[in-house]
């Protein structure tokens, strides 16, 4: 039996180009389409829930984010695959704790599509290469309990929870009233305190001690 997909993308062309190219698929059926959250949510009631969910990050309505955390809080049996125009690393992690399964980028060939679906229904979650080296080498760098051994400010506290935001440096430091310089001395700080090398590191952290501005 095939597994049956929804796609969930506001760019219409998009969403049909990826019907299409999945119906060639011989183990993957596209059951409907939808263009936003919302649709998604409405749909589902009169044409049945999916097995896999291909869930477009950002849209009009109801992004991706609030889409995936939807479905894993009444629907964590469906497999979630985030589709992205870019490696964004906050998009991607945000997406992961939202209850994402796998990650891709839309330039793509329709063969990496199929093995991705592929690898999703059988090990149950999808990342590609450099998905995969940048978050879950992190995480292996952050077991540490955030209030065992590392001492951390206030001020590197709130820091590290604007770090699993969208906001780029210069952002963060409007939102904590001070320079970029100072951003800096946090971040490099954090770094050293942390033993990490990357925004992403410091992110997977706070997810993982509980720091999220969410």
């Amino acid at each position: 039996m095939k597994k049956t997909i929804v796609i969930v993308d506001d760019h219409v062309l998009i969403a049909n180009a990826l019907s299409s190219i999945i119906s060639k698929f011989e183990q993957f059926e596209v059951i409907y389409t939808c263009e936003h959250g919302v649709d998604f949510q409405e749909k589902s009631k009169l044409k049945g829930m999916p097995d896999i969910v291909l869930l477009d990050v950002s849209m009009p309505v109801m992004d991706g984010f609030e889409t995936a955390s939807w479905i894993q809080k009444t629907h964590s049996d469906i497999l979630v695959m985030a589709l992205s125009m870019q490696d964004d690393e906050a998009s991607l992690l945000k997406m992961i704790k939202n209850g994402a399964k796998g990650y891709m980028l839309k330039n793509i060939y329709p063969t990496e599509l199929e093995n991705a679906l592929t690898i999703l229904v059988k090990k149950g979650r999808f990342f590609p290469e450099w998905a995969s080296n940048i978050v879950f080498s992190s995480i292996g760098n952050v077991s540490q309990d955030a209030n065992d051994k590392v001492k951390l400010s206030d001020r590197e506290i709130e820091f590290l929870k604007y770090t699993v935001t969208e906001m780029n440096y210069r952002q963060i430091s409007e939102k904590m009233f001070c320079s970029p310089r100072t951003i800096e001395n946090y971040r490099d700080s954090l770094f050293e305190k942390l033993e990490l090398k990357t925004r992403v590191g410091l992110a997977v952290y706070a997810f993982k001690n509980g720091y999220s501005k969410d």
